[in-house]
C-alpha cells in the first residue's frame, strides 16, 4: 500500500530529507515500539512536512515534533487531492481498524432504497447499506438526505406506490390515509387494490429509477400521442403538463445517480508520475485502487489507438470485490465528497447499461486532465436519464 520506506536516524536527518521529493503524499511514521501507534497523514509537500515533524526542536514552540520517536518512515506519492484521501483511507483502515472512521470524519451517502423484499414493496432514504445479496435495491448517491427526500417524494407523486412504513396486513376495515383518499395510493392496506395491481405499479416505480426517469417519459408521451390521434385534446394536455412538470425533476438529478448495483464509471485524476493520468474504477460503488496510465504509448505498443489502450489499461484492472456493506458504504462516502465538491480536479466518466465507456470521451477527458483544463459541463448533472443515451452515459 505504501511503496517507500526509509530509516529515520536523527543524526542524518539531512540526508534523509534530501532523499524525500517535495511533493503530494500519503506518509505513516513507526516508533521503537512496534505496539505503539504510528502516525499517519497526507500532505501537500512531504519534505517540508517530515523536516517540521521530525526537525530540530524549536525553543518556546507547542508544535509537535516526534524525532526522538521515529525510527520508521513508510511513504507513498499522489497526484490529486483524490488519490490522497482514498489512499489515506486504506492506510487508515488498516493502521487503525477501530477508529478509522471517526478519523476520516465520514459521512454516508444518501441513498433511495427500494424494498423489494417487503411484500408490499415501497421506497424510503437511508445511508446504510443493507446485505447485498438482498432483494432490495439501492439507488445513489445524493449529496444530502434533503435532495433525496425532495427527487424520492417528487417521484413517488406519479405513482401511486404506498407511502407509509408500517409493514401491511391488509384489512377491508382499515379506513386508509390522506393518500389513498387523494387517489394518490392504490391502497393495499385495505385491499383497495388486488396484489397484482400493486406488484405491477411497484414494476412501474423501479423502472423509473433504473431509468433515472426516462420509462415514464417514455410512457407519457405514449398516452399524450394516443390521446392525440383520438382527439382527446384535453386529456392529451393534461399528460402534456404531467410531462412539463417531470422535465425539471430528472433534468436536475445529479448523473451520479445509479441503481448501485449498476454504477460503473471511471475517474481519471492527475498522476504523480510524468506524461501519465491515474485512473480509478468504480464498480458497484467500489472504488479501485489506482492504475497509472502513459500518455506516450511504450515502443510496442505504438500501433495501437489511444482508446484501445485506454481499454487495455482497463482490463488489467483486478477484479476487488468489497468485504462487506460497510466498506462499500465507504466507498460511495470517498466518492460523493469528491464529485459533489464546489470546485473538483479530475473527470468522471459512466458506463452505460451494457457496461461500455464512452471512450472517445474517455480519450479527451484524460487529455483534459493530463492538461489542466476545466472539465466538461454536463459533468455535474445528467440531461437525459441514464440508459438514454445521454452523453453521460
Amino acid at each position: 500500500m505504501l511503496t517507500e520506506r526509509l530509516e529515520f536516524v536523527p543524526e542524518r536527518d539531512s540526508a534523509t530529507f534530501a532523499g524525500v521529493p517535495a511533493a503530494s503524499a500519503v506518509f505513516l511514521l513507526r516508533g521503537k515500539d512496534a505496539q505503539s501507534e504510528p502516525y499517519v497523514s497526507k500532505t501537500a509537500n512531504l519534505r517540508r512536512r517530515l523536516q517540521r515533524l521530525l526537525g530540530p526542536v524549536e525553543e518556546r514552540t507547542r508544535k509537535l515534533n516526534l524525532r526522538d520517536r521515529v525510527r520508521t518512515i513508510e511513504y507513498t506519492l499522489t497526484g490529486s487531492e483524490f488519490e490522497s484521501g482514498f489512499v489515506l483511507y486504506q492506510v487508515l483502515r488498516e493502521a487503525f481498524p477501530k477508529t478509522y472512521q471517526n478519523r476520516l470524519r465520514f459521512r454516508f451517502a444518501p441513498l433511495v432504497k427500494l424494498h423489494l423484499e417487503n411484500e408490499y414493496p415501497r421506497a424510503s432514504i437511508t445511508t446504510r447499506l443493507g446485505r447485498l445479496n438482498r432483494r432490495s435495491f439501492y439507488y445513489g448517491p445524493f449529496p444530502s438526505r434533503p435532495l433525496a427526500e425532495k427527487f424520492m417524494n417528487d417521484s413517488l407523486d406519479f405513482f401511486k406506490m404506498r407511502r407509509c412504513v408500517d409493514d401491511l396486513h391488509p384489512d377491508p376495515r382499515f379506513p386508509g390515509c390522506i393518500y389513498s383518499e387523494m387517489k394518490m395510493c392504490l391502497a393495499p392496506c385495505f385491499k383497495g387494490c388486488t396484489d397484482q395491481a400493486y406488484s405491477v405499479e411497484v414494476g412501474r416505480v423501479q423502472a423509473y429509477f433504473d431509468s433515472g426517469g426516462g420509462s415514464l417519459v417514455r410512457e407519457l408521451s405514449v398516452e399524450r400521442e394516443a390521446a392525440s390521434s383520438n382527439l382527446a385534446f384535453e386529456d392529451a394536455a393534461a399528460i402534456h403538463a404531467r410531462m412539463e412538470k417531470l422535465k425539471p425533476l430528472i433534468s436536475q438529478l445529479p448523473e451520479v445517480v445509479h441503481r448501485l448495483d449498476r454504477l460503473s464509471a471511471l475517474v481519471i485524476q492527475p498522476s504523480h508520475l510524468g506524461e501519465s493520468v491515474a485512473f480509478f474504477r468504480v464498480e458497484r460503488g467500489f472504488i479501485s485502487r489506482p492504475a497509472q496510465f502513459c500518455i506516450q504509448p511504450a515502443e510496442h505498443a505504438k500501433s495501437q489507438s489511444m482508446e484501445s489502450r485506454v481499454q487495455s489499461t482497463l482490463d488489467s484492472f483486478p477484479l476487488l470485490q468489497p468485504k462487506s456493506a460497510m466498506e462499500t458504504m465507504e466507498h460511495l462516502a470517498i466518492l460523493k465528497r469528491w464529485y459533489y465538491r464546489g470546485s473538483r480536479l479530475g473527470e468522471i466518466f459512466f458506463a452505460d447499461d451494457k457496461g461500455i465507456l464512452p471512450m472517445r470521451r474517455v480519450v479527451r477527458g484524460i487529455s483534459r486532465v493530463y492538461r489542466g483544463e476545466k472539465a466538461e459541463e454536463h459533468s455535474t448533472t445528467q440531461s437525459q436519464p441514464p440508459g438514454e443515451n445521454s452523453p453521460g452515459s
